[in-house]
């Protein structure tokens, strides 16, 4: 990860702007971000005033780390370090067209709560902040780097930084950069050739390190580097840019060349200590030589992420309109907060109907995002994003809470109480906080906690579920297994896993409709589940004909368009009173 990703993912974490930007160089001076934000927050308080901006200080707490600005025995080092501070407050102002303060980049006092509360409300500091940052790590990076090249350039060894030294790290990983980015500008300069900038990184590698520890995944980052190293030419160069990311640049004649490199380097890859390793790979083909480096790299990540959604190929070239997405993921990333502040994300409710009863018998919390201006946002443009930074946490807080509300609400103008289900995010199965806010809610709200059911999709990783839902089940909740049937490992995880409750995924019972075995098939797991006491619901339905096999089968609970679409809060509460006024 990048500084600016990480001061960028820190920042939507709601961490003041010295805080995201120092936490983002924590790493290189092995610090623990705990350590640094209370290191940044002492060299922050200017800001708090409206005063100097939090992004000079912590920029100058980092050069003074690297560098350093007083030394009472070396009169040179301090004049030195001098000359750097002010060198970056000059470029930072130039930058910034003079705005200095924080007040001046705002636009308002954060000192005055009247304007803090506009601050929060414009959703100002995502907005603003962020380009004070991003400028600040250019400045930052490009006087580091040559703080180091000068030092190179003066005959420093390695062996001349302490073994224990963080900054042997660091003076490592610039060496390496700076090797790599020569080698590939020759590359462009000389290459009568094409040339191809190959991305890849491992999927869910995250899961990797879960499951198997990060020692295991550090080992699996070596294991490639090695296979790189055996694997590529002397004019196919590589790197590790981040974490799990590596990038190969190498000249072609035809882009089939390309491709055949990549599942080659894929065959001798997919596989460590047994564990399967899945690649996805994003490739740009460069049509200027004279482009900027870094632009040919954002190209191939955009394909690299755009392949990591594609469940046809591992492999994906660049498209022009991978920067729509790329646009539109910023859009979101900056929007998100003021979002959750201004009540943008807003609960939509779909119904659940007995078939032989014909009447709601519950509903499933679903997120719609209003936004003023571009107008109805549907999850599948934003909840991939929001999963993946993390602040699908707050989303889910946010609809638990208006879930509860709308029980509570219920309760009060007496209609007859039916559960709400609840999606329970994967990022939620990695820590108890979740528990204690579903508790709190319930308590806060005063209401029963069987009226809050929580969904778990079956797709995320099985020892995961396992373990949070066995914390949730004695906690008294009622667990739906969302999307059975989607994935391979729906069986394994029923017998591991105390779910009260199995939905049947759209798609599963459409392909089990199309054949006498499939319905066959579709039979015998409605009579598993009545075995093992369990309830099901069909999930998706749409048609009649669905609608009439699963009550053949003994399937009575149904959702699905057939009966109605996902709805405001509101008209759910008047199909509710309607249909209590009909039954009387």
């Amino acid at each position: 990860m990048t500084h600016r990703e990480k001061a960028e993912k820190l920042l939507h974490q709601q961490y003041h702007c010295s805080q995201a930007l120092f936490g983002a160089f924590a790493e290189d001076f092995g610090l623990d971000l705990k350590t640094a934000f209370k290191i940044s927050t002492c060299f922050g308080g200017g800001m708090r005033q409206g005063g100097i901006c939090g992004c000079i200080t912590a920029s100058l707490l980092i050069l003074g780390m690297t560098i350093g600005f007083y030394d009472s025995q070396d009169r040179e080092q301090e004049v030195y370090g001098n000359k750097k501070t002010e060198e970056f407050i000059r470029l930072f102002s130039e930058r910034m067209n003079g705005a200095v303060n924080c007040r001046d980049i705002l636009g308002k006092d954060i000192s005055k709560p009247n304007e803090m509360a506009e601050i929060r409300k414009q959703g100002l500091i995502l907005h603003k902040c962020p380009g004070a940052i991003n400028i600040s790590i250019e400045i930052l990076e490009d006087m580091l780097l040559e703080h180091f090249n000068g030092m190179i350039e003066s005959n420093l060894n390695l062996e001349d930084i302490p073994e224990n030294d963080e900054m042997q790290t660091v003076f490592k990983t610039i060496q390496k950069f700076r090797h790599f980015r020569r080698n590939v500008n020759n590359l462009l300069f000389s290459s009568k050739k094409e040339i191809g900038f190959i991305q890849f990184d491992v999927r869910k590698f995250k899961i990797i390190n879960d499951l198997y520890g990060e020692r295991f995944g550090d080992q699996v980052l070596e294991f490639i580097m090695k296979q790189l190293e055996k694997n590529c030419l002397d004019e196919q160069f590589f790197v590790n840019l981040r974490s799990d990311v590596f990038m190969v640049v190498m000249e072609y004649d035809e882009e089939q060349e390309l491709v055949d490199f990549i599942e080659h380097l894929d065959s001798t890859i997919n596989c460590y200590k047994d564990v399967k390793i899945q690649l996805c790979y994003g490739v740009y083909t460069v049509e200027d030589k004279e482009m900027e480096f870094r632009q040919m790299e954002d190209r191939a990540a955009m394909a690299r992420k755009a392949a990591k959604n594609n469940i046809l190929t591992n492999i994906l070239f660049y498209k022009e309109q991978f920067k729509d997405s790329l646009y539109n993921r910023k859009f979101i990333e900056e929007n998100m907060q003021t979002a959750i502040t201004e009540k943008q994300f807003m609960m939509y409710l779909q119904p659940k109907y007995s078939i032989a009863k014909n009447e709601i018998i519950g509903a499933e919390a679903l997120v719609r995002w209003q936004h003023p201006e571009r107008g109805m946002i549907f999850p599948n443009q934003f909840i991939p994003i929001i999963e993946e930074n993390g602040f699908i946490k707050k989303v889910d807080y946010y609809i638990w809470a208006e879930a509860c509300s709308f029980i509570k609400k219920c309760q009060q103008k007496g209609l007859r109480s039916f559960p709400i289900s609840v999606n329970v995010s994967r990022i939620h199965l990695r820590d108890n906080e979740c528990i204690q806010v579903l508790s709190d809610l319930i308590k806060s709200n005063g209401i029963n906690k069987e009226l809050l059911e929580l969904e778990i999709t079956e797709s995320a990783d099985d020892q995961q579920i396992s373990r949070k839902a066995y914390q949730l089940k004695e906690e008294g909740f009622t667990l739906l297994m969302d999307d059975f049937g989607s994935g391979y490992s729906s069986l394994n995880i029923l017998l591991e896993t105390p779910f009260d409750m199995i939905k049947l995924d759209k798609k599963f019972i459409e392909n089990m409709m199309v054949s006498s075995k499939g319905r066959l098939i579709l039979e015998h797991v409605v009579l598993m589940a009545n075995q093992l006491d369990l309830g099901l619901l069909a999930e998706g339905v749409e048609t009649k004909e669905q609608v009439d096999l699963l009550q053949s089968i003994g399937c009575d609970q149904v959702q699905g368009y057939y009966y109605a679409k996902p709805m405001p809060e509101k008209q759910f509460f008047e199909l509710l009173q309607k249909q209590q006024h009909e039954i009387g």
